[in-house]
């Protein structure tokens, strides 16, 4: 079993995303850890990116910060090897085809494995180009995670039916940001996966308090958060790390 599935294993997953760099690189390896020993069962990590166009304001202005520090690809892969030395916490990736491109798909997903990232996420890559990238990503033993969102629904049980790690069920349209109101027909979509697959589901995009992220996994396997970490960071800076703590285990009791 992988050890992203392994998040998932007798219990609800929670997965915190933090902007990798965001004030600095420093920071971002100790909000890990401090994510981690709240109760964070996956970390994702984002490459911060120029035209992050799934992202909202916020995360938005968290890139826009880290590229501002001087963030590179090769400094969050080495900032990934140094939280290797005290963590094995499952870790993913949260970026663009641009940017993994650029970098080399094989260079890329080599340094994965080196430093031990378990997945990918990749908003902007079509199901239907997915192989180009899986074929380099299953030769370094990284699984790329596939996304399913409202507009998804006639193919639902086609992409959950291939899909690995686990799959990132986005909760409404639009970008990420903090919201009220989810999709209606979230718990639909979840029965389709059901029906071709038992491969985890964790919903993202708006969940942001306790009483959201229970109400999700009451449908789904686990809850993903990233604007509500990341504005944290936003208002905290380098002194985030003991409110991240006090977040993160507030939302992991409100789904134990």
């Amino acid at each position: 079993m992988s050890r992203i599935k392994n998040a998932f294993q007798n219990k609800k997953a929670f997965i915190p995303f933090i902007t990798a760099g965001d004030p600095d690189i420093e920071s971002t390896k100790e909000f890990i850890l401090k994510m981690e020993e709240a109760g964070a069962d996956l970390i994702e990590i984002g490459i911060p990116f120029s035209d992050p166009i799934a992202e909202g304001p916020v995360i938005q202005a968290a890139d826009i910060r880290a590229l501002a520090s001087g963030t590179t690809t090769d400094k969050i892969f080495d900032m990934v090897e140094e939280v290797r030395e005290t963590t094995q916490i499952p870790l993913a990736f949260m970026t663009y085809l641009n940017p993994v491109f650029h970098y080399g798909y094989d260079k890329f997903f080599q340094r994965c494995q080196e430093v031990k990232i378990d997945g990918v996420i990749i908003p902007d890559l079509p199901y239907e180009e997915k192989e180009e990238v899986r074929g380099v990503a299953l030769k370094y033993q990284v699984e790329v995670i596939s996304l399913i969102a409202p507009t998804s629904a006639n193919r639902v049980k086609k992409i959950a039916k291939d899909a690995e790690g686990f799959l990132y069920t986005v909760s409404s349209m639009g970008v990420t940001g903090v919201r009220n109101e989810f999709n209606q027909g979230l718990k639909g979509m979840v029965e389709d996966v059901r029906k071709v697959s038992d491969i985890p589901v964790a919903i993202g995009f708006g969940i942001s308090t306790p009483a959201q992220a229970k109400e999700m996994t009451e449908i789904a396997d686990g809850v993903i958060v990233g604007s509500a970490i990341v504005n944290i960071v936003a208002k905290e800076g380098k002194n985030a790390g003991d409110s991240l703590f006090k977040y993160v285990k507030e939302m992991k009791d409100a789904i134990s």
